[in-house]
């Protein structure tokens, strides 16, 4: 019952792709119509197709935004979203999957490694399937389109990217784009939708009239026979390990044969940690209450109807849209809110910190950067502190020392150095990093941008009297001054209470 998150299909394929372009320009196509592609913010092919991929619905305007690209030069780019260091959790994937097709040659490619299918589509033949997540049965999509390919040109379904327009023809490319605007291709979705949930529904019904079903309970060996309610049940009830609803849950036998396979190989349900034996393990689940499945391992989606009902949508997402209804009909209550606080990681190292304050201790004493000082004798405001973080974060992932703009191979060389020279403190000039570009995290969940103060709202008392203009009163005419005095009027009005 897990979210997963899709990455572009041609992320990281800067090695791959042969050679990388600076400056691309290029018009897209659809039948006649020339659709523009810009020339900046777009570095590479890769990254370009990338950006199309994910963003589909502004191609035929032609936009290709790029919010994740930062670049100093070619070989600096950042092609792929970056992420901090979490909590474990994984996913995995069938062996004995059934192999794909490409569209357009016989190669051929397992299920489970969908993505590497499409990046040999992209660069062996050009072609890019946009929102792929959005398609219900990959294999027959695939099939469907590779038939219809063979029938006719490409061009006559998808729309032609041309990149790179300017350069010599020998430098030109085209790219096309395979997306839902083609009505024959959402048309396909959709169906593929309905006959994936059709097959599900029924499937399901099967196994809820199923009366011949044996399973054993995983946590006291103890054998049920007649329906699958009656083991799920028993867990839920007696070992407190509850995987959902009967009925809501599909393919119940592969379900339960995936858990057993993992807790046979001694590892956690929920942080998916290998113990070293079975008591272990047991214990760890037990004082841990790690007796549920984990909610961000996507291998378990197959399982549960919910992930069938609509085109596009995951259980957390129909599940926030049940919710958000609920929340409309009631009052706001608050008084069951509890606050996780969230880490936040060093600028440095790998060290994490449950509050700002104590990270900012930990970069103080071990790297000798102390930011509240640099933003106080910089006068920084918030969305400058954001571009200084995210210019440090992109220096210290390329493994440079922004000190002396010295590379390294690895951050443990790249710390040694800036601590032995005491380069952390020493700031590059605000023109270098105070750009438009540092306001994209580096990392997508870098916790500490959303912890940064706001240099107005957290000044002292005593800070913000010394910004408070003083006039003093004329005392040239003190006569006048003490008939039109205020003080005047709480005299009379005190003697009048007195």
């Amino acid at each position: 019952m897990a979210a997963s998150k899709t990455q572009g299909v041609a992320a990281g394929m800067e090695g791959e792709s042969g050679r990388s372009r600076s400056g691309v320009e290029g018009v897209a196509y659809e039948g006649d119509k020339p659709l523009p592609v810009p020339a900046e913010g777009c570095p590479q092919v890769s990254l370009l197709l990338q950006e199309v991929s994910s963003h589909s619905e502004h191609m035929h305007s032609g936009l290709f935004p790029c919010p994740r690209v930062h670049r100093e030069d070619s070989k600096d780019c950042i092609l792929e979203p970056l992420s901090l260091p979490e909590s474990p959790g994984g996913t995995t994937t069938s062996v004995d999957s059934p192999s794909v097709p490409c569209i357009f040659c016989e190669e051929h490619f397992p299920v489970a490694e969908q993505d590497k299918l499409l990046k040999h589509m992209i660069i062996e033949h050009k072609i890019v399937i946009a929102d792929v997540k959005l398609v219900a049965d990959f294999q027959r999509y695939i099939l469907y389109w590779r038939k219809r390919f063979s029938e006719q040109p490409v061009t006559d379904f998808c729309s032609v990217i041309r990149i790179n327009s300017t350069a010599p023809f020998e430098e030109q490319d085209n790219y096309f784009l395979l997306c839902d605007v083609l009505p024959e291709d959402r048309i396909l979705r959709e169906e593929l939708q309905k006959q994936r949930l059709k097959e599900i529904l029924e499937q399901q019904q099967q196994e809820r009239n199923d009366t011949s079903f044996h399973g054993i309970c995983m946590f006291c060996s103890e054998e049920f026979l007649g329906n699958r309610s009656v083991l799920l049940n028993h867990m839920a009830r007696e070992h407190a390990f509850n995987i959902g609803l009967p009925d809501n849950i599909v393919n119940c036998n592969e379900f339960l044969c995936t858990l057993q396979k993992k807790l046979d190989n001694l590892q956690c349900l929920y942080c998916e940690k290998t113990f070293r034996d079975k008591n272990t393990l047991k214990d760890h689940m037990r004082k841990k209450q790690h007796r549920r499945i984990n909610p961000k391992n996507k291998e378990y989606d197959r399982f549960y109807v919910i992930n069938y009902l609509e085109l596009g949508k995951s259980w957390e997402e129909v599940q926030l849209e049940d919710d958000q209804e609920l929340l409309d009909h009631q009052e706001d209550d608050w008084s069951d809110w509890e606050e996780h606080p969230a880490s936040a990681v060093c600028l440095f190292c790998e060290k994490q910190a449950e509050t700002i304050e104590k990270l900012y201790v930990h970069m103080e004493d071990a790297h000798e950067f102390d930011l509240p000082k640099i933003k106080s004798e910089l006068g920084l405001n918030f969305y400058q502190q954001v571009k200084l973080v995210n210019f440090i974060r992109r220096q210290i992932h390329q493994g440079r020392c922004y000190g002396c703009c010295v590379k390294f191979s690895s951050k443990a060389d790249l710390r040694f150095h800036m601590e032995e020279n005491k380069h952390t403190s020493l700031l590059p000039e605000r023109k270098i990093w105070d750009q438009l570009e540092y306001y994209f995290p580096t990392y997508e969940n870098d916790t500490l941008l959303c912890t940064l103060s706001d240099s107005e709202s957290d000044l002292t008392a005593q800070e913000h009297n010394e910004h408070v203009p003083i006039i003093s009163e004329d005392t040239s005419k003190l006569q006048a001054l003490k008939q039109s005095s205020i003080l005047n009027q709480l005299l009379l009005q005190e003697s009048l209470k007195n």
